[in-house]
């Protein structure tokens, strides 16, 4: 698709009247801000202007704007996707929603309503007020936002018991390419009037359309959680013992680290952690009552049955959570070691050992340090490539690395991401994964809502 090379000022300046006052950012120094995400891409384009909407009506003059003057648009929330999917290109005009952060609560009909550019976190503690529960976990809650959320159809730590984000989206309000907005879905649980088209936008990494508003379901609040805390000599035990577990039951969280991340963790948390563990599993329950005691006791006995170091259990909610924390920690404690690559694959359970034992093999022959941390109780691993920017082989290493872990994930019958998208680093795969009709397909239903092709162009397909 070719876009406009070069664009007048009197093009920006129809924009920013029809815009309100300060929505349209066109100096170099604070549209540098807006131009890479948190995925460590080494290299992202230039926008010629940043739009900050605060409505929906500011998209649509920004898309019929785009459109008109066929300019690309990079959809942008919080800027913390991990597989540079709201990375700027050249020439474009990056849509940040990040001042559209407005959330309402519905505790009778159990939902909120919320702007794509509020985070996570504040939905959950907006949520809590009235006893009610966001479950969707990404680690990253704190920072990252409700539309990025949506755009990736994110997950977490909580999702082998309660469902990623498309499972809580009930309706959405998105705005074309062209500025018409749609309101696809509702407010009802159940609804089958025609094609379920929300579910197309869930997960399209701003490709179909800019989701302009998000009415999610909520739960109760769960029982508090009972933790368990496992430490293995090798991962190939800890693998068994997750196939174990999740074959008798769905808790809460399963989550497992290597050593490297284990080590990351405790050289900078200080919690006391084994650092000379093969790996480190964290189970927890919140059926509550005596059903929580006994899903752990079954935990507790897989682990043992699989020859576990070390096998604790807490009821004791802060003293869980603190386990938890140590997992939510160890992407920016393995940060600290240099530059980070995140991955984001996953595999059948049954191969989740082998996953972790090849990631290290690559780690071996590229020569590069890879953490692996994961979702286990639903196959989901994020190796953590590291690596020295200033170091040219360094790069190469590592950049051979992430593709090497693509290619085991998929030899495993796995898929090159289970969370985080596809963006723009994992393109290079995704035919692979889907296959050569589906990518057809795909770009036909991609034409349909963005004829023009000036959709976050170069990311999810």
């Amino acid at each position: 698709m070719t876009f406009a090379g070069d664009m007048g000022g009197s093009a920006l300046d129809s924009l920013a009247k029809a815009l309100p006052p300060g929505a349209l950012l066109t100096d170099p120094d604070l549209i540098e801000g807006y131009r890479f995400d948190r995925s460590n891409a080494a290299h992202a384009g230039k926008p010629v202007a940043v739009v900050r909407t605060t409505c929906t009506s500011d998209v649509q003059e920004t898309l019929r704007w785009a459109s008109a003057n066929r300019i690309p648009v990079v959809p942008r929330g919080a800027g913390t996707g991990l597989a540079g999917g709201s990375l700027a290109v050249d020439g474009c005009v990056v849509l940040s929603t990040e001042k559209m952060r407005a959330i309402t609560i519905d505790p009778p009909a159990g939902l909120a309503v919320v702007q794509p550019g509020a985070l996570n976190a504040e939905v959950k503690a907006s949520a809590r007020a009235h006893g009610l529960w966001y479950p969707p976990d990404p680690s990253s809650f704190e920072i990252c936002s409700i539309g990025g959320n949506v755009a990736t159809n994110a997950g977490g730590l909580c999702c082998v018991k309660y469902g990623v984000t498309t499972d809580y989206v009930l309706g959405i309000e998105v705005v074309l390419a062209d500025g018409r907005a749609l309101r696809l879905g509702g407010r009802t649980i159940k609804d089958v009037a025609g094609y379920d088209l929300k579910r197309l936008f869930v997960g399209s990494e701003g490709t179909l359309g800019v989701v302009t508003e998000a009415t999610l379901r909520l739960r109760p609040l769960p029982p508090p959680a009972v933790t368990m805390v496992a430490t293995f000599a090798d991962v190939g035990s800890a693998g068994r013992a997750i196939s174990t577990i999740a074959a008798q039951g769905r808790p809460a969280a399963l989550e497992l680290m290597d050593q490297t991340s284990v080590q990351a963790v405790e050289a900078r948390m200080h919690m006391g952690l084994e650092k000379q563990c093969g790996a480190l599993l964290l189970g927890q329950s919140d059926a509550g009552g005596d059903r929580a005691a006994g899903e752990v006791e079954a935990m507790v006995a897989a682990c043992q049955a699989e020859g576990a170091l070390d096998v604790a259990w807490t009821d004791d909610e802060s003293e869980g959570e603190q386990f938890m924390v140590a997992r939510r920690m160890a992407i920016p404690a393995v940060e600290a070691l240099g530059t980070v690559l995140i991955e984001d694959v996953g595999v059948p359970i049954p191969q989740i050992a082998e996953l972790v034992r090849g990631v290290e093999r690559v780690a071996d022959r590229c020569e590069t340090t890879i953490a692996t941390i994961g979702h286990a109780g639903d196959g989901n691993f994020h190796p953590l490539v590291v690596f020295d920017r200033s170091d040219e082989r360094a790069v190469e290493r590592a950049e051979r690395a992430f593709g090497e872990v693509m290619e085991l994930a998929l030899a495993l019958g796995g898929t090159i991401t289970g969370e985080h998208g596809v963006g723009s680093l994992k393109r290079p795969w995704l035919a692979q994964r889907v296959g050569d009709d589906v990518m057809a397909i795909t770009r036909q239903i991609k034409s349909i809502f963005d004829p023009l092709g000036i959709l976050n162009p170069g990311k999810a397909l």
